[in-house]
Parts: C-alpha cells; structure tokens; sequence
C-alpha cells in the first residue's frame, strides 16, 4: 500500500427512500399535506378542506349499497372492436391494458342491491378505465339496468364520472345516447323513480344523455359538470368563462343541478329521496310529525336538517 493510499470507504446504497414523507400527499384543494391512509379512511376527502378526490367503483358500491346486498348483472355483455379502430395504439391494445389496470372488462358496473334497506338499481361508471368513455358495452349494460328497474319497479341511481363517448367507437358509441335516454323515457312513463349523481368530472355524451335527465340531480362539490371543457369551450367562443363556471355550485346556481351532497351524506341523502319518491301517495298531504314516524330512524336526522334549512330560508 503506498505512503498517502487509504481503504476506499464503504457507503451503504439505499434501494428504496425512507423519509418522513412517505405516503403523504399535497391536497389539490387546500395544498396541505395529508396522509393517504387518512385520506382513504375519509371516503377519499380531504380531511381538512373537503376537496372530493375520485372514488373508487368498489369503494362507491361500498358506500351506497348495504353490506353485502349488492348483485352484478349483466357481466355477460363484453366490448368488441367492430371498427378495427386504431389512434396511436390499436383499440384492442387499450382495451387489454385498461383490464389489467382495473380488473374490469369495461367502465361500467351495474346491479341490483338495498340501499338503506330499499331494494333499487345501481350503476356506477369507473373513470380509471378509459375515462369512463360511454361505448357499446356501458350503453348496452346500462339499458339493461333500466329496463329491469322498469319491469321489476324498483328506483334507479346512476353514478356517473365520465370523459363522454368512446371516441374508439365512433357512431357506435353516440347511438348509447339515444338509446339509454330512450329508455329512460319509459322508465318514467312507468312512474318510476331516477336519481342521478354527477361526480368529478361528469362531461361529453354522457352530460348529454343520461346523466342529466335525473328525477333529481345530485352533484358532488367541485365536480366538473360540462359537455366540452372549459379550455375547449374558451377557444371555441374566443371569450374567457367566469369563475368556476362549469362546477356544481355555479351550477347549482344556474338551477342545472338540484342538490350538491357530500359524499359522507350521499347514501342517506339519497335514501330519504328514494323514501318521498316511492312511499308518498299521489295526492298525499302528510304532515312533517306523520311522516317522520314512517321514516327509518337514521333518516329523521336528515328531515330535522331539511326542515331547518326551509325555516331558515324563509326567515
């Protein structure tokens, strides 16, 4: 070894980084920093301003439908490339890829299962696959749904977060327009109850179909809500939009929307909908005490609310 030579010193080369913020996330509404973990317990909101991040379809189903009562149907009904579509990647490509990603074969769920002890008919669509691009499958799916919440008379709640039609199915894909509004149409020619939830973000064909011809309309706060986003929609105009002109509370505002709902009171919220809906008699004039002895117990809390808002309003 030579007079000024030295050992080379060992350094020890981490393979994974271990620090103080592992799992932590900046908020994208309020820029603070919250942990996944909390955030997933929280319904994936926010903890501290509320912002609602997307909700995965198996945790929506969760949500809504009461423990283990929820049925898939349909499964049967899968996509096909009829056109030989390809963009960048071939449609038979993204098809294979967005299976692997969700475990789904389309971007839609639906079935049947109680909410608050009421039986109805749930569909949710999953944006992780494709957008939730409304194609054969989800027009199909959906329509299915309908017509057996038509024949069986049980409500429908259809959960929507979508980019709009599947541009991989061309005119295929814009005829699910007409047809899932068409059968909507009979659904409520058969007087039964529709209730529509628009979620982050709600855009496209399905804006322009189904998702807005709800018996009521529920929207999450500070969910895109359009048919062309605002960036489209400003170069098309060539004027700039107002402020949050395309979220629910301008929305709400404009009378697009009838309700805004947080997401931890969207199950009950929609349960005492479902609840006017489908056990008032036509013609009914219950006071608010009879009524209120009808209602599950978890549901009085809901009507006290509603009541208070109306006493408040009007003062």
């Amino acid at each position: 070894m030579g007079l000024f030579s030295r050992s080379k010193p060992k350094i020890k080369i981490q393979t994974t980084k271990k620090d103080g913020f592992s799992g932590w996330i900046k908020c994208s509404g309020c820029a603070e920093l919250i942990h996944a973990n909390e955030l997933q317990q929280n319904l994936n909101c926010c903890p501290k301003c509320s912002y609602h991040y997307r909700l995965p379809v198996e945790d929506r189903i969760q949500l809504l439908a009461d423990s283990g009562t929820f049925e898939e149907l349909f499964t049967n009904i899968k996509p096909v490339d009829h056109l030989s579509f390809v963009d960048t990647e071939s449609y038979q490509e993204r098809l294979v890829q967005s299976k692997q990603k969700t475990g789904r074969d389309d971007a839609i769920v639906v079935g049947i299962c109680q909410l608050e002890g009421q039986r109805i008919a749930l569909a949710v669509l999953d944006f992780a696959f494709m957008g939730g691009s409304m194609g054969s499958v989800v027009g199909e799916r959906l329509t299915c749904l309908i017509e057996r919440a038509c024949e069986q008379k049980i409500p429908l709640v259809i959960v929507s977060a979508s980019g709009g039609a599947r541009m991989q199915e061309s005119v295929l894909s814009l005829m699910q327009m007409a047809k899932t509004t068409a059968a909507l149409a009979r659904l409520h020619e058969a007087r039964v109850p529709y209730l529509s939830v628009l979620t982050n973000p709600t855009t496209g064909g399905v804006t322009a179909s189904f998702a807005t011809v709800g018996d009521i309309i529920i929207a999450e706060p500070d969910a895109l809500i359009a048919f062309a986003g605002p960036r489209v929609v400003e170069q098309t105009i060539k004027q700039k939009l107002p402020a949050r002109a395309q979220k629910s509370e301008f929305l709400l505002e404009k009378g697009f929307i009838d309700c805004i709902v947080k997401r931890s009171d969207l199950k009950l919220r929609l349960a005492l909908f479902l609840h006017f809906l489908t056990n008032n008699p036509e013609h009914s004039c219950e006071d608010a005490d009879t009524l209120a002895e009808k209602i599950p117990h978890r549901l009085k809390e809901l009507l006290k609310i509603a009541e208070q808002s109306v006493s408040l309003h009007e003062s």
